[in-house]
């Protein structure tokens, strides 16, 4: 069996996960060099996962490293820097969202990729989790007709790391969290967005010591598409109860519901005070666990049978789009067309 030769990018949690569904589950995988510039988080992550070749900058890798392509899990500004620097090396690319802080950025990944013939396929893992994939494949069937209003919700636990509680370095949590809603919105209607209205709150972050300007821990947004569908995304970070992704797609003919509140098909009973208690996933890989190990076997079967990803830089560029879009309108305190930052 043909094994492609991975360098991850990035030692942290992310890193970890990927690493060890490649370990566990794709042997057609092999994650053979690490690089991170924290050398502990470097040392531990190459120890548990068996990785040798460690290094603590990407041009040191590119220049001592064996492998075929990247899987880039570093936070958002470093993303455009990485990318380009691995494709022009004949690298592909695995990119974690969201893609990058601008379209500009968006747009010298994809053309130095298409330049040095280079596959590039974008983390958005709800088009490998099987609910969403057969929610689809049952839209594309005509079961509920064409889809009118869909209504996406990303609630996730934990406070954001500091680089991402500031807007200058991360465009904030309708970036950091809910792009997948909105590529998710996006994939599902069928269509591009047109306009997007954006409401944020902040309820958590003074008691939890944040104090970057324009830190906001809930989010909704409306959007509308050219195919005149509507959407509506929620998001809430830090959300104390657990880790919830869910969606609803209403269409001409009828409703799909993609993903519920429980976790597990598990329920307990002690006693009768307590009742009956239902867990729910406490965090994102636990819901994706499937999703996450689908996307990456699906980056190696790409590189391997040259075909292109399913998921893209077109929809990493969308989504970025929404978000800066997004972002104009909270700000400027109406709704932003999508063309206006196109």
């Amino acid at each position: 069996m043909a094994v492609t030769k991975i360098c991850m990018i990035g030692a942290g949690r992310v890193g970890k996960l990927h690493s060890g569904s490649l370990r566990r589950y794709i042997p057609s995988g092999e994650v053979t060099t690490l690089v991170d510039t924290y050398q502990p988080m470097l040392d531990e992550t190459g120890e548990q996962f068996g990785i040798e070749a460690r290094y603590t900058s990407m041009e040191e890798a590119l220049d001592k490293g064996d492998f075929d392509a990247v899987v880039i899990t570093t936070p958002t500004p470093t993303h455009r820097q990485l990318a380009v620097m691995s494709a022009e090396k004949g690298k592909n690319v695995f990119l974690e969202k969201p893609m990058a802080m601008n379209l500009e950025e968006c747009d010298q990944i994809i053309e130095a990729c298409q330049r040095n013939g280079v596959h590039l396929q974008l983390g958005f893992m709800r088009h490998f989790d099987p609910d969403h994939v057969l929610a689809w494949e049952r839209i594309q069937a005509g079961e509920i007709g064409e889809p009118m209003l869909i209504k996406s919700l990303t609630h996730g636990p934990g406070l954001p790391p500091p680089w991402a509680r500031d807007l200058k370095t991360s465009n904030g949590n309708l970036a950091e969290v809910n792009s997948h809603d909105l590529d998710a919105t996006r994939w599902m209607m069928g269509s591009n967005p047109s306009r997007i209205y954006v409401e944020v709150a902040n309820f958590k972050g003074e008691e939890r010591g944040v104090t970057a300007e324009y830190f906001y821990d809930n989010m909704i947004a409306s959007l509308k598409f050219e195919s005149g569908g509507l959407a509506s995304i929620s998001g809430i970070c830090p959300c104390d109860y657990g880790y919830d992704a869910r969606m609803e797609i209403h269409g001409k003919k009828g409703i799909m519901i993609v993903g519920e509140l429980k976790g597990y098909a598990v329920t307990v009973g002690i006693d009768r005070d307590q009742g009956l208690v239902t867990p729910i996933f406490q965090r994102w890989p636990q819901r994706f666990a499937m999703a996450y190990i689908h996307e990456i076997q699906h980056f190696i079967e790409s590189i391997q049978t040259d075909t292109p990803p399913k998921v893209g830089g077109e929809d990493g560029r969308w989504a970025v789009a929404g978000v800066l879009a997004g972002t104009k309108s909270f700000l400027e305190e109406r709704p932003v067309l999508i063309r206006e930052v196109m």
